[in-house]
């Protein structure tokens, strides 16, 4: 995996989201990488995002396919550009469309492999699958649609 996370590259301005926001000191930090050509987030939830004991809350699952998918968005749209990630102007990415499908309880206290995969890129926005898996089994699908930042909101 590449040593610095997508995440790692957003500019500070933008850089607060709960999920994947590095300087959103109460948030969930998550980082993404290339990993064979998907884009891959392993996340360990705490005892405080479980649905019922011994499970995590459906909403947990969601905000890390939401966050790792516009992240792999992000980085899909430098490589398709044939830019280095952090390059100027910056690619930042909103979700337009989330669809999540839970496939089986997810438990609690062990690593979640979120895995992603670009199923296009059309202007400016990309659509990205991913799954959550425990052990290999997979506990969710979901599927993202997401879109450029807007200028205005990236300050320019």
């Amino acid at each position: 995996m590449d040593a610095k996370a997508f995440q790692d590259f957003y500019p500070d301005d933008v850089s607060h989201c709960y999920g994947c926001g590095r300087l959103n000191a109460a948030g969930l930090h998550i980082k993404s990488h290339w990993d064979n050509g998907d884009a891959l987030c392993v996340f360990e939830p705490s005892p405080h995002h479980s649905a019922i004991p011994g499970y995590v809350y459906g909403g947990m699952i969601a905000s890390l396919i939401d966050c790792h998918a516009t992240g792999t968005a992000s980085a899909a749209a430098y490589r398709a550009q044939g830019r280095e990630m952090g390059s100027e102007p910056a690619l930042r990415f909103l979700t337009a469309s989330l669809q999540v499908d839970f496939v089986r309880p997810t438990p609690l206290g062990v690593p979640l492999e979120v895995r992603a995969r670009v199923d296009e890129i059309k202007g400016r926005k990309v659509t990205v699958s991913a799954t959550v898996s425990v052990n290999g089994d997979v506990c969710a699908r979901g599927r993202v649609v997401a879109v450029e930042m807007p200028d205005r909101m990236l300050g320019r």
